[in-house]
This record gives structure tokens, C-alpha cells and sequence, in this order.
């Protein structure tokens, strides 16, 4: 080869690789703009994907599952996301987030969000997309036989490092209880090992409704590092169990809890740096349910008791915690405990929750219902409640 037939070569390859190369694309995490590959980043259409494509804005998957499938069989560095369009997901299936072959860090994570979010100046409550779970209620739980008639998980998070944001998640259309003993439940979002952590939802919309689709938890978590802020829990029995005794860098902020038959939060012997502030929570059965550590690992069983590390002593006395700039209105009780799914619950005296600047309530309060406003489900513009900044907007709304 001469020099001339030489350096044509070199510039074919170097043409060639600039066009193989993954173009740069802008994901959004955290409310913040980081760098990922294209082929880090997978789209979802329920109405104009399908599973056979290769995930791109412009030819997405049809379903939540195919896209966590292909996240788990990536591989190679830095941070994935799966983007969900507008739309309605019939979820079949467990969504199973388990990387086999790439993990994730603080600032290199896995992301599954709205294409548009709560803040951007296009979104409406329309545009979110919506996860109404269809798949049948399996006789097991947490990897044992399930005693009470059978349970669903919508996502099963098996990763540290995950991000959930911008989502409508809705219950199972099941009757819960359809004969004495028997509670057919689904946990919208289960992560069920404790050696893992940091977990983000983020201004999440999770609703349900006991007769047509009861949502039973809508998050549910061992491990440590689960951060909940900016969202809405209306209409479903608990919002967020913390389930790990003595786990710790825990978060609840600027949630709304409203009309939950169960409880607004759920501690199992949590440490008391839980933050817990400018949380609205209105005509709820329970603001609190305190469980002890003793009792949640014997409910928890299975798959987190075999992942478990020895667990700590629990102690004599109630942990206590920090209640910030809240709003406790109009609900049935404050506090309790209990075990279990059945709600076997008895009232104990609130005086583990050190309130500061947050007001209790026998007055109502009233929530936007008109559904053309961006702060439909919100409560009034204006109201004492608007200002405690809770519902799915990091931004105030001009």
C-alpha cells in the first residue's frame, strides 16, 4: 500500500466510526441535565411502539417490561433511562428492574420517567402516563406462600440508584376482599431486599380506588436511602412504607396524602433522622403507623429476610420523630400501630412526633376538581394548605 492509499484508508475508518458512534443525548434526572449515549436511553409508546423496535424516539417499544428487559441485559458504564410517552400502560406483568451485567451510582442512575414533567410549561394532568395493572394475583409474596389470598408487585426494584418520576399510577382492578381472611393486594412499587438503597419517586401521582382498583401500598421498601417527595397519594390505602428496622437516610417531602383508608406513612423502627416535612395530609384513616422492628421483619419474611443483615436491638422506648411544617387535616386518627396487611391496627399516643410548625386540624380541606387546571388534585390556590408546598410541582406555579 503507498503513502496516498494509506492515508485514504485512514480517513474511510475514521468516517466510519464518527457515524457509528452513539450521538450524545440530553436525560433529565433529578430535575437536572446529564449526558447519556442513545442507546442508553429507551422510549415507550403504548400507542404507536412495539416490542420488536429498537427503543428510539422515533421507533419506541410498546411496553414497560420489554424496556426493562433490555435494561437488564445492557451492559458498559454511566447512567440509563427509560422514557414513557403520554399514554395508557396496561401493566400484564411485574416490571422487573435487576441489572445483570452494569451497575449504577449516585450520580450515574437509572431512570424511569415522563417524557413531560409536572415543571415543564407543556405538561397537563393528561400527559402523564398512566399504569393500570392488569396482571393476575399470584398465590405467593416475597417469595413464600402468601397467607392472605395472593399479592401483585407492579415494579420490582432489585438495583440501587433508581429514580421514578412523573408517573400516574393506578391500582388493580380486583375485588380486595372478596370472602373473610382473604386480601388480594398489589404494591405498586416494591423493593423488597435490604442491602440496597438510594431510592428516588418523585412527583408520582398514585391513586386508587377500593371498589374499582384498589392500589394497597404504593411503595413499599427495605434498605436504606428512600427519598419520596413532590407527589400525590389519593384514593389507596397506604402511601409509603419505610419496612427495614434501623435503616436510615430516609425522606417524605412535599407529599400529598388524601382519602387513604389505610395510613398515610408506614415506619417500621426506621431511625429517627427520617425527614418528614411540608407533607399535607388530609381525611386519612391514620396520619401515622408506627410498627415495631420486631414485627415487620416477621411480616417480611421471605426474600428480604434472606438478605437481611443481623438486625438491631429494638428499643425500649418509641423512636421519635421530626414533623416539619405539615398540615394534618381532618382525619380519623393520628397515630397507631399495627402488623400486616389486615390493618390490625390500635391507637397510641402521638407523642413520638416532635411537631414543629405543622398544624392538626378537624377542618377540611378543599382540593382543586377541576381537571383542565395544572393543580387539579392540589389543594386551593390560596388555602393554608396551598402553602405547605406539597403535590407534584418543584416550582411554584405562576
Amino acid at each position: 500500500m503507498n503513502r496516498r492509499q494509506a492515508l485514504k484508508a485512514t480517513l474511510t475508518a475514521a468516517t466510519a466510526a464518527a457515524v457509528f458512534r452513539p450521538r450524545r443525548v440530553a436525560t433529565q434526572d433529578a430535575g437536572t441535565r446529564t449526558q447519556g449515549t442513545a442507546s442508553d436511553t429507551l422510549y415507550v409508546n403504548p400507542g404507536t411502539g412495539a416490542d420488536t423496535n429498537p427503543g428510539t424516539k422515533e421507533s419506541p417499544l410498546r411496553t414497560l417490561a420489554e424496556a426493562a428487559r433490555r435494561m437488564n441485559k445492557s451492559d458498559g458504564t454511566g447512567p440509563m433511562t427509560i422514557v414513557l410517552s403520554e399514554g395508557i400502560y396496561a401493566i400484564g406483568e411485574t416490571t422487573l428492574l435487576k441489572p445483570e451485567r452494569r451497575s449504577f451510582s449516585t450520580g450515574q442512575r437509572l431512570t424511569i420517567r415522563a417524557e413531560v414533567l409536572p415543571d415543564d410549561a407543556e405538561w397537563h394532568a393528561g400527559r402523564m402516563p398512566t399504569l393500570i395493572h392488569t396482571m393476575p394475583v399470584a398465590p405467593t409474596w416475597n417469595g413464600r406462600p402468601d397467607p392472605l389470598g395472593g399479592a401483585a408487585d407492579g415494579m420490582m426494584i432489585e438495583s440501587s440508584h433508581v429514580t421514578i418520576r412523573g408517573l400516574k399510577i393506578l391500582g388493580l382492578p380486583v375485588v380486595e376482599s372478596p370472602k373473610p381472611g382473604v386480601i388480594r393486594r398489589l404494591y405498586a412499587i416494591s423493593r423488597l431486599r435490604r442491602d440496597l438503597e438510594d431510592l428516588e419517586i418523585a412527583q408520582c401521582l398514585f391513586a386508587g380506588d377500593e371498589v374499582t382498583n384498589p392500589n394497597h401500598v404504593a411503595i413499599i421498601a427495605n434498605g436504606n436511602g428512600v427519598n419520596v417527595h413532590h407527589c400525590i397519594f389519593h384514593g389507596l390505602k397506604i402511601s409509603v412504607v419505610y419496612w427495614t428496622p434501623g435503616s436510615s437516610g430516609h425522606a417524605m417531602t412535599n407529599c400529598l396524602c388524601s382519602d387513604l383508608y389505610g395510613s398515610a406513612v408506614w415506619t417500621s423502627g426506621v431511625a429517627s433522622d427520617l425527614v418528614y416535612r411540608n407533607n399535607v395530609v388530609a381525611n386519612c384513616n391514620y396520619v401515622w403507623t408506627s410498627q415495631g422492628g420486631a414485627s415487620a421483619l416477621s411480616d417480611a419474611g421471605g426474600r428480604g429476610g434472606r438478605q437481611a443483615a443481623p438486625a438491631p436491638a429494638t428499643p425500649r422506648q418509641p423512636i421519635h420523630y421530626r414533623v416539619v411544617e405539615s398540615y394534618f387535616a381532618s382525619n380519623r386518627r393520628l397515630t397507631g400501630t399495627g402488623t400486616g396487611a389486615r390493618l390490625e391496627y390500635r391507637d397510641i399516643d402521638p407523642s413520638f412526633l416532635e411537631m414543629g410548625g405543622t398544624k392538626v386540624s378537624d377542618q377540611r380541606i378543599t382540593l382543586e376538581r377541576d381537571q383542565t387546571k395544572r393543580s387539579y388534585l392540589h389543594p386551593v390556590s390560596g388555602s393554608e394548605a396551598a402553602k405547605i408546598g406539597a403535590g407534584l410541582f418543584t416550582k411554584p406555579l405562576g
